[in-house]
């Protein structure tokens, strides 16, 4: 028995007739723009990342400054709301302080930056500081929007984390507040080693290993809103259970009422990192269960015929769950309040799967095959939707079958997995489709969650 996708699949009767799609309104691309905090063409912010000025004789200094200038414009290129600068069109100076910049060169042709990122790095006896200022080009007698000071140990690994912190930081002060992704992890399911095992590597694809290894396979994993511990399904012995690992204990920690019976499928977290959402069937077919993070308060949200799975909260508000149920056929996305009640379906017609709820509460993503069936050649891709007017737009086209979408904790990117030629990898996209981006290359890839 397979989680998720797979899993309705092999539960639900490939034959059963289509219901008609729901006529829902052509969409725009602009109320994804505008809900995901996606800026579009002029209203994005020309920046200039200048290179870092370094400082000293040590013989590190040259390597890392390379890794954190090449890991600095990387993450402000993907960050989504910047035009930046291209380096050839950059002044060639490498100012280290306030002192040393002359705002009016970066705000001229061919630069015509309206912002610019720059800064010192020095290496010495093992540790590396570096100190970053942000500053308005055309604003010059005020101050600096951003002075900081960042160390770390000397090392390219660090040299990376710098520059992650730096960017989030820039992206923070000129984007409304919201904090970048640049030091974000993404965990997902990888066989490139032989049985599927749980894995983490940065927003980026850098860094990948394996984080804790259960039973003969594991999958859907997710990670708590304070990033402290992980839950996911896994088979063994007693076949299909959530377990949960603590980061900060660095070992398994008990969770009962994923073990009590049946098989036992994706976890979800609330936003309060409080209750714990799950799919289960100890009592027939598959439900929707909740529960405490310690496994008290256990409730059964579902009780139709077929299966239901998949279940996501609501993150802003915590007061309903999505979730994918096979009740008139085949799957379909549902919302319900937490206490089961209120149930509504957002998806009428072809195959819908994997839910995923936004950070601001206002838009599902999810899987849909609008075509499904028997003489539909149709394609399973990553649609988002807007809760309140039921309008999607749909963000991947003719590139194999895409699944699992999570999004990203600022609300304006994506994580999916990609099957094509039987090779599963992972890619990140914003939230309105564009700036695609591999992640993985081993083909052996699935079922990716962003920490929040």
């Amino acid at each position: 028995m397979m989680h998720g996708f797979r899993f309705l699949r092999r539960l639900l009767l490939v034959g059963t007739a289509l219901c008609a799609l729901y006529p829902l309104s052509a969409p725009a691309q602009d109320w994804v723009h505008i809900g995901s905090n996606i800026p579009t063409g002029s209203q994005r912010i020309r920046l200039a990342a200048a290179d870092m000025k370094p400082v000293g004789n040590d013989p590190q200094t040259p390597l890392l400054k390379t890794t954190f200038d090449t890991t600095l414009f990387h993450d402000l290129s993907n960050a989504g709301i910047f035009e930046m600068v291209s380096k050839s069109m950059s002044p060639t100076a490498m100012p280290g302080s306030p002192q040393e910049i002359n705002l009016a060169q970066w705000a001229a042709a061919p630069a015509n930056a309206a912002f610019v990122a720059y800064g010192a790095l020095s290496a010495s006896n093992g540790h590396l500081v570096v100190y970053g200022w942000l500053q308005d080009d055309r604003n010059t007698g005020t101050a600096p929007i951003l002075t900081k000071q960042y160390s770390a140990d000397a090392n390219d690994d660090q040299a990376r984390t710098l520059a992650h912190q730096f960017a989030d930081d820039i992206i923070g002060a000129l984007g409304g507040g919201v904090r970048g992704i640049a030091e974000s992890k993404i965990y997902f399911v990888s066989a490139r080693t032989g049985s599927k095992q749980i894995w983490e590597m940065d927003y980026d694809g850098e860094n990948q290993h394996p984080v804790v290894r259960a039973g003969i396979l594991s999958e859907s994993p997710r990670i708590s809103p304070d990033n402290s511990r992980l839950a996911f399904a896994s088979l063994g012995n007693s076949g299909w259970t959530i377990r949960m690992y603590s980061f900060d204990l660095h070992r398994f920690v008990a969770f009962p009422p994923g073990a009590q019976g049946g098989s036992n499928f994706s976890p979800a977290w609330s936003g309060d990192g409080q209750h714990i959402a799950f799919s289960s069937s100890r009592s027939g077919d598959p439900d929707i269960w909740t529960c405490d993070v310690n496994g008290g308060n256990l409730k059964k949200l579902t009780a139709f015929r077929g299966p239901d799975v998949s279940p996501v909260w609501n993150p802003r508000t915590n007061a309903q769950i999505a979730w994918v149920s096979g009740r008139t056929g085949l799957p379909q996305i549902y919302i319900m309040d937490t206490d089961g009640g209120n149930v509504q379906r957002m998806t009428d017609g072809g195959y819908a799967i994997s839910p995923s709820w936004s950070p601001n509460g206002q838009f599902l993503a999810f899987s849909w095959n609008r075509k499904y069936g028997p003489g539909a050649p149709g394609g399973q891709d990553i649609y988002v939707m807007d809760i309140a007017s039921l309008r999607w737009l749909q963000l991947t086209h003719d590139s194999g079958s895409n699944d699992f979408p999570t999004w990203s904790p600022d609300g304006r990117h994506l994580v999916f997995e990609r099957t094509i030629d039987y090779k599963t990898s992972l890619w990140t996209m914003l939230a309105d489709g564009t700036q695609q981006q591999k992640l993985t290359q081993t083909g052996k890839d699935f079922m990716p969650n962003w920490s929040w």
